[in-house]
């Protein structure tokens, strides 16, 4: 094992020493595609090739200096709509090489960083072929974009031709009755579905299914507060920046109504996919199975790029809907925290009684103007109120004992006539960029019954280490989004999502944040070490949500 590490470390090194036989080619490189190379692509796509510059450019002394642009570029920085309309604009940049300079700590130059240099503004699946093929034979690195809403800096790439696929737009088409493209008849779906041809958000989709009554499973931007007003988020604000088809879906993609009908993935009919090789084939469970396995959670622009989606659709069903919001009486975190590990506790009852949603706690939070607190919107589809509420009769005489004492316990019920409605009032809200940025650390752990229920100490004790301490602003958001369907979708044979996600009950992420590079390797240290390691020993047997790891 020794020797092949060291052989492997030797290659590593070959590799950096410049063989050109095993490196892509980057800009300055000898083998790097000369302008008139790039200007063949260009007119190969259609025009459609960019040059890509950086979001804040405009900040920067130079060509494309412009005061005016600049201001209004640093009002918009974290407004993640406004990034996903650039080719190099993203929801959680691994590095920002080019800030504006208004909000930079110091003066700095202004670079593309791990950004792509080109970007192939496709409207084609074959401009998408034609990319592929040429960074095949210019052996330069591939990246694939839909709207950049990524965690885990799966849509940057130092030196490399991007595709991005956003404004692929062949419609969104509904069928009352699923229809096979190709007849295949190895679907025993009988029930309608939507077509997604192209590099929608689920905002697009979602207005196709609501205002027909349907209830999809889809995303938002990930929920980090949660604001119980029927009021909000009217205008799917949270809806702008997570892509249909791309690492949502193929990477397994949980929602507020996957308790009901399952994971993103496990939706899947069928796919349009451009291969490695160019080619553009249609995957499903009669042709190209395997490929149709893999995009089904094996994760997005893996193995190939998909163009178009089919997706299961549902009759809506009425909802009721909880607010659960606790804030501590004179500063008593141990009793916020006690009680979080009683809610923990409770989860699998709650969510075997068929309700599902998000919440989010924090003793010491590092969002601004926010306070001790722990809340959640949780859900359940065609159950009366009666019933929902004695699903909570056990938490909340359990709750009872530290409200008005220690705790203030606020408690409010919704109830709605469809999923869509349920939705847009409160499922979800829209999360600024800042969360998501290269000055913050972030891991998940996904929870069976057996941790969350057997030994209340151990829960405890893992709640406790993933607080943080005062001198550590830490945010927790917990997702209710397993059980019910997830677990008996370990069945579907098409599925190739993370096995643990079928003993799943919750996925717990907990974050932080740095103000100053000196104290970046600390805070991801303790991310990783402590608090990560603190959720691994509570649940040794799971692991991490590929989309949120």
């Amino acid at each position: 094992m020794l020797l092949k590490i060291l052989s492997l470390l030797q290659s590593a090194s070959l590799c950096y020493a410049g063989l050109q036989a095993s490196c892509k080619c980057t800009p300055g490189d000898p083998c790097w595609p000369s302008l008139s190379t790039w200007d063949a692509l260009n007119t190969t796509v259609s025009g459609n090739l960019i040059r890509n510059l950086p979001v804040a450019i405009s900040c920067y002394p130079g060509t494309y200096q412009d005061n005016n642009e600049c201001a209004y570029v640093s009002s918009q920085w974290s407004n993640s709509a406004f990034q996903q309309l650039s080719p190099v604009g993203y929801f959680g940049p691994t590095e920002e090489s080019c800030p504006p300079i208004a909000i930079s700590p110091q003066p700095r130059t202004c670079t593309l960083g791990p950004a792509p240099v080109y970007t192939i503004n496709s409207t084609e699946p074959e401009e998408v072929a034609a990319g592929i093929k040429f960074a095949q034979e210019n052996h330069v690195r591939l990246v694939i974009r839909n709207t950049g809403h990524d965690m885990l800096g799966k849509s940057e790439g130092y030196g490399a031709l991007q595709i991005w696929i956003k404004y692929i737009r062949k419609g969104i088409s509904f069928q009352e009755k699923y229809i096979p493209s190709n007849g295949c008849t190895g679907s025993d779906w009988a029930g309608s579905a939507i077509v997604i041809a192209g590099g929608y958000v689920w905002q697009d989709v979602y207005k196709v299914a609501f205002e027909r009554n349907l209830t999809v499973v889809g995303g938002g931007d990930p929920v980090r507060e949660i604001l119980p007003s029927k009021k909000q988020n009217s205008d799917f604000l949270f809806t702008k920046t997570v892509g249909c088809i791309g690492g949502y879906t193929q990477g397994g993609g949980h929602s507020p109504a996957s308790h009901d009908y399952g994971l993103a993935a496990d939706q899947v009919l069928e796919a349009q996919v451009v291969l490695a090789n160019g080619d553009i084939v249609t995957a499903n469970s009669c042709q190209f199975s395997d490929l149709y396995f893999a995009i089904r959670g094996g994760g997005g622009g893996t193995y190939g790029v998909v163009t178009s989606m089919t997706v299961k659709v549902y009759p809506n069903k009425p909802v009721v809907a909880q607010s659960l919001a606790i804030t501590p009486l004179a500063k008593d975190t141990d009793s916020l925290l006690d009680a979080i590990t009683d809610i923990y506790q409770q989860y699998p009852n709650i969510m075997n009684s068929g309700f599902s949603g998000y919440g989010s706690w924090s003793i010491n939070s590092p969002m601004p103007n926010q306070t001790a607190s722990y809340m959640h919107v949780v859900a359940a589809m065609n159950k009366s109120l009666v019933q929902s509420q004695k699903d909570f009769d056990e938490l909340f005489q359990t709750l009872q004992k530290y409200n008005g004492s220690s705790l203030r316990i606020l408690v409010v019920w919704y109830e709605f006539p469809t999923y869509g409605a349920y939705f847009q009032a409160m499922s979800g809200v829209s999360q600024p960029v800042g969360v998501a940025s290269p000055n913050s650390a972030m891991t998940s752990r996904m929870f069976g019954k057996a941790a969350l229920t057997t030994s209340r100490t151990a829960l405890r004790n893992m709640i406790g280490t993933t607080a943080g301490n005062s001198g550590e602003p830490t945010f927790n958001t917990v997702e209710l989004v397993g059980g019910g369907k997830v677990l008996t979708d370990a069945s579907d044979k098409y599925s190739s999502v993370n096995p643990a996600w079928r003993s799943t009950y919750i996925v717990s992420i907990v974050a932080r944040s740095w103000s100053n590079h000196s104290s970046a390797k600390t805070v991801k240290d303790d991310i990783t070490n402590i608090k990560g390691v603190a959720m691994r020993a509570l649940d040794p047997l799971l692991g991490s949500y590929m989309n949120e790891a």
